[in-house]
C-alpha cells in the first residue's frame, strides 16, 4: 500500500525512492509485525483470560500438560493480525503472488478460527468436523493450483516443479500440478497443526522455514541471482520476501508469550494459516520437493502419527490387541515421556529446523 501512494511520489522528494526496494519494505513489514504483536497480545490475552477461553487439555495426553489447563488459545489472532496487516502495508498489492499468499493465510486462519470457537467456546470436543477441515484445505488448493495454472504469469513455466541438485533442473507434470498443489498445501496445513503441541514449537520451526523461504523468493525473483544459483527465475515472487519476514516477525513477537511457560497458545487458528502459508510459498516459489527438506521436522512429526495409527491398527488386527511403536504421537510427546523437559524438546527440535533450512539451501548452491 506504502508503494502505491509514496513511491510516484519520488519525483518530488528523492527520499520517498527507497520504496522501490523490496529489502527496505521487508525489513519495515518484519518491524511492523514485532510492533504489532508487542502491542496486540498483552491486549488480546487479558481479554480472552476475561471471557474465559481457555484451552481445554485432553487427558489422553501427557500429564504434565495438565498444569496448562485454562490457558488463553486461539492466539493465531495475534499472529494473523501481525502478517496480514505488515504485508498489506509494505508489498505491491497488484502482485498475483502477493494476493495468492494473502488469501491462503487467510482462508485457512479463517477455517482454524471456526474449529477453536466451536471447541473452546460451544464446547464442540473435535471442534469442526474433520471432513469439513479438509474441504476447506482441498477447496483452497484447488483455487490456487487453479489459478496458477489458467492464469499463470509465465504461462510455459505454469505446471513445473523444481528438481533439487540439478542446474536449472525441472519437471513438467501437466495437469496433474493442480492435484500437487492440492496436496502439498493440505499436507503442510496439517502438520504445522499437528506440531503444534509444545509451547513455542510450531511457532519457531514455522519461522525458521518461512525465513528460509524468504530467502529463496528473493534469489527467485532477481534474474542475476536465479542467474547465479541455476534456478527457476519467476519476476514478482521478491515480494513473498516480505511477507515471510512479516511472519518471521510475527512468529517471533508471538514467541515473547508463547516461549515455556506458554502465556497464550496459538490454537488451530494460527497452526492451520502458518501452514497453509508455508505450502503455499512452496507452490508459489516452484518448490514443492525441497519443502519435504526444508519442513523436515514437520515432516517427521506427521509420519510418526501415521506410523503410529498404522503400526495400532495392524498390531489389533493380528493379535487383538493394538501396540504402539511411540510411547506417543505426535513423536514430540514420544521424547517428553522418555524424561526430556518439553523446553528441551523444544529447542533441539528448532537445531534440528535450523539444520535442515541449511542443508536446503546448499542443495540450491550444489546446483
Amino acid at each position: 500500500m506504502l508503494y502505491h501512494f509514496l513511491y510516484p511520489l519520488r519525483d518530488f522528494f528523492f527520499g520517498f525512492n527507497v520504496f522501490k526496494y523490496i529489502s527496505f519494505r521487508a525489513v519495515g513489514a518484519a518491524i511492523t509485525a514485532l510492533i504489532i504483536s508487542f502491542l496486540l497480545g498483552p491486549w488480546i490475552i487479558r481479554t480472552l483470560q476475561k471471557l474465559q477461553i481457555g484451552e481445554v487439555i485432553r487427558p489422553t495426553g501427557p500429564e504434565s500438560h495438565l498444569a496448562k489447563q485454562g490457558t488463553p488459545t486461539m492466539g493465531g489472532i495475534i499472529v494473523l493480525t501481525a502478517i496480514i496487516l505488515p504485508t498489506l502495508l509494505w508489498s505491491r498489492l497488484d502482485d498475483q503472488y502477493i494476493l495468492l499468499i494473502l488469501l491462503a493465510t487467510a482462508w485457512m486462519g479463517a477455517i482454524g478460527f471456526l474449529d477453536d470457537y466451536l471447541k473452546v467456546i460451544k464446547k464442540y470436543p473435535k471442534g469442526l468436523v474433520a471432513k469439513y477441515k479438509l474441504a476447506g484445505q482441498v477447496i483452497l488448493g484447488l483455487i490456487i493450483g487453479f489459478t496458477l495454472y489458467f492464469y499463470p504469469n509465465i504461462p510455459e513455466l505454469k505446471s513445473i516443479i523444481s528438481i533439487p541438485f540439478v542446474a536449472n533442473g525441472t519437471l513438467d507434470i501437466g495437469f496433474l500440478y493442480i492435484p500437487l498443489v492440492v496436496i502439498v498445501i493440505t499436507g503442510a496445513s496439517n502438520a504445522v497443526n499437528l506440531t503444534d503441541g509444545l509451547d513455542g514449537l510450531a511457532t519457531g520451526l514455522s519461522a525458521i522455514a518461512v525465513l528460509t523461504f524468504g530467502a529463496i523468493a528473493y534469489a527467485t525473483g532477481r534474474f542475476d541471482f536465479s542467474d547465479y544459483l541455476n534456478i527457476v527465475y519467476l519476476p514478482g515472487t521478491g515480494e513473498l520476501f516480505i511477507f515471510a519476514l512479516a511472519t518471521v516477525g510475527a512468529c517471533i513477537g508471538f514467541l515473547w508469550y508463547n516461549s515455556y511457560p506458554a502465556k497464550i497458545f496459538m490454537g488451530d487458528t494460527g497452526s492451520l494459516a502458518l501452514g497453509a502459508a508455508l505450502g503455499t510459498l512452496a507452490v508459489l516459489l516452484k518448490k514443492e520437493v525441497l519443502l519435504v527438506l526444508i519442513g523436515g521436522v514437520f515432516v517427521m512429526e506427521s509420519i510418526s502419527v501415521i506410523m503410529q495409527v498404522s503400526y495400532f491398527k495392524y498390531t489389533k488386527r493380528k493379535t487383538g490387541e493394538g501396540k504402539r511403536l511411540f510411547k506417543m504421537a505426535p513423536i514430540h510427546h514420544h521424547f517428553e515421556l522418555k524424561g526430556w523437559h518439553e523446553n528441551t524438546v523444544v529447542v533441539r527440535f528448532w537445531i534440528i529446523g535450523i539444520l535442515l533450512a541449511l542443508l536446503s539451501l546448499t542443495t540450491i548452491k550444489v546446483q
